[in-house]
């Protein structure tokens, strides 16, 4: 179908964050996502409540109320007794920022998070709690600064959003519009490790299949996926505070998860496949590099939920056709024999004067919701007669670099910053940048 705003079917709305809106606050934003518009401020009180007194534990809550003029028609203000859904929103809000803070480094106080609906286009609840979330990093980063909390006690970042079914098309960030004529309706609470903290979803004009569940909960990642980075631009004053973005790595190897965290500065938490909960073993019968990448991070990514990250890379020689290619692994027949490998590749060049080879890298990103992006890196040598060096592993020790060393022969530092998963992993890097 075709939105009404020209939007893809999983693409937010225009999200604003304007930081600071409420000077007198302790934290505060105007958050917009589309027409909807929500100032969302943090108070702090010395002291919690009753049930929490001398236990050395802090406290989250929060108030949520649509002004009178907010929608189409006069609303009447909340009195003493609150309309049924505000409290109920204003619970979910609660509930869901409470996921984001350690309650023993707070400390024993209170922050209350109030968050007032200016105009309602749709999505209010889920605005509410993405705009408390900078509200509260913003209130945290005030006591740190202030001495009254020593150490950070941000342990999640949490973002919410809509999605729904329309004329039986799944879509993202509902507006009013759509929100009003959904057959399904759906919230996703979710943290920045792709868990779910709240989901609220029900078949209002029909019941939904599983394959459409599994449409709007990628479109969903998708969403707060996009949020997430709206939040972290806002918060870029105090960005110290939040948890890295976490990406699955499809591979068990340690030494790889290592050289990636390293390339990639540290910015990201990288977890092993197994770790991310994947349990399979993805099948590697692509007759290229990306086909290889794109397979095990695409298995990895739907079991999982996670942004991944796969590569698959090898040596290519050009007087070979590109052999091993694709091979390297178990070029001789065993996979992960190394001398037998080198060995074969040195007999099969026997008398070829032509030695210009290169390891290639093909790096892939698969996102829930959203298209895998891949990228090649290559770093381009001469294949020597002999083995020289003995670091590395692989070929690396028959690969000589033009600065006149073999990757055998080069130090760990010296080779992550020439080598052909070096070369992928920062293009790779702009990637991710992009879209985490």
């Amino acid at each position: 179908m075709e939105r009404h705003d020209g939007r893809k079917a999983f693409e937010i709305r225009p999200c604003q964050i304007l930081t600071d809106f409420v000077e007198s606050a302790y934290g505060s934003c105007l958050i917009s996502t589309g027409k909807t518009k929500v100032i969302c401020t943090a108070s702090v009180e010395e002291g919690v409540p009753p049930f929490l007194r001398n236990s050395g534990r802090g406290w989250v809550t929060a108030e949520y109320a649509m002004l009178p003029a907010s929608t189409g028609s006069r609303k009447a203000r909340d009195g003493i007794k609150k309309d049924g859904r505000s409290v109920e929103i204003q619970r979910l809000i609660g509930r869901s920022l409470r996921q984001a803070i350690d309650m023993e480094k707070l400390g024993e106080r209170t922050i209350t998070l109030d968050c007032d609906v200016l105009q309602a286009d749709g999505g209010t609840r889920t605005a509410s709690i993405t705009g408390a979330f900078v509200a509260l990093c913003l209130a945290v980063h005030k006591l740190m600064e202030n001495g009254l909390v020593t150490e950070n006690p941000i342990i999640s970042q949490v973002a919410a959003v809509s999605v729904g079914i329309v004329e039986d098309t799944p879509l993202l960030d509902l507006c009013y519009v759509e929100d009003s004529r959904a057959q399904t309706d759906m919230n996703l609470v979710m943290n920045h490790k792709g868990e779910f903290i709240e989901l609220q979803g029900t078949g209002e004009g029909r019941a939904f299949t599983n394959k459409e569940l599994n449409q709007l909960l990628n479109a969903g990642r998708a969403g707060v996926r996009a949020l997430m980075r709206k939040q972290r631009e806002a918060l870029e004053r105090c960005f110290y505070l939040l948890p890295k973005p976490r990406i699955a790595v499809a591979s068990g190897n340690a030494h790889k998860l290592k050289e990636l965290s390293q390339l990639f500065a540290g910015q990201y938490e990288l977890i092993f496949m197994r770790d991310a909960g994947f349990t399979g073993d993805p099948e590697e019968n692509g007759d290229t590099f990306e086909a290889n990448a794109i397979i095990k991070a695409e298995a990895v990514m739907k079991e999982t939920g996670l942004p991944t990250l796969a590569d698959d890379s090898g040596l290519s020689v050009d007087a070979l056709g590109g052999q091993p290619g694709v091979h390297s692994a178990r070029y001789a027949g065993e996979h992960g024999n190394d001398g037998a490998n080198n060995q074969l590749l040195l007999k099969n060049m026997e008398g070829v004067e032509d030695r210009t080879c290169r390891f290639v890298c093909a790096m892939a990103l698969a996102l829930p919701g959203s298209k895998t992006r891949v990228i090649r890196g290559e770093c381009v040598g001469e294949l020597l007669h002999e083995l020289t060096g003995e670091g590395g592993f692989g070929y690396d020790p028959l690969f000589l670099y033009k600065t006149g060393k073999t990757f055998g022969q080069m130090t760990e530092k010296e080779k992550n910053k020439v080598s052909h998963r070096a070369v992928a992993a920062e293009m790779m890097y702009d990637v991710l940048r992009e879209e985490l």
